[in-house]
């Protein structure tokens, strides 16, 4: 069964276009709504257990199929702040260079999402390339 989304499509893209257009003027509340849609997003194009990301302190999902995690710290752990996922998610930061600068702490052979990233394109936003 998919997960069920919170955040209304239409509302989650706003957030993420209006933090991508302006990030540090980005109100909270507009920051936690592109998160928590993003996440979203990733665990209903990803289902499954195995890995959990982690966006203190506005959201947590699991996805990815394969053995899943019941009790305890997760064998398979993505942990970021809000603005360097937005940056994976539509693609401003790329997975390598996230993980080398530290700004991505990943542990656990399934936690590696450089294949699933970005998550969003520039027509999922309605953007012109």
């Amino acid at each position: 069964m998919p997960p069920r989304r919170r955040t209304p499509v239409e509302v989650g893209r706003d957030a993420v276009r209006a933090w991508a257009a302006d990030p540090p003027g980005t109100q909270r509340a507009t920051l936690a709504t592109a998160v928590r849609f993003t996440l979203e997003e990733l665990s209903v194009r990803h289902p499954g257990g195995s890995c959990e990301v982690r966006v203190p302190p506005f959201g947590v999902v699991q996805c990815l199929a394969g053995p899943r995690h019941t009790r305890g710290t997760p064998p398979n752990v993505v942990q970021t702040d809000a603005g360097c996922w937005l940056e994976l998610v539509i693609g401003r930061s790329s997975w390598a260079e996230a993980v080398a600068a530290g700004r991505v702490l990943a542990s656990g052979e399934r936690s590696d999402l450089s294949g699933l990233l970005p998550l969003l394109s520039t027509g999922d936003l309605g953007w012109n390339a």
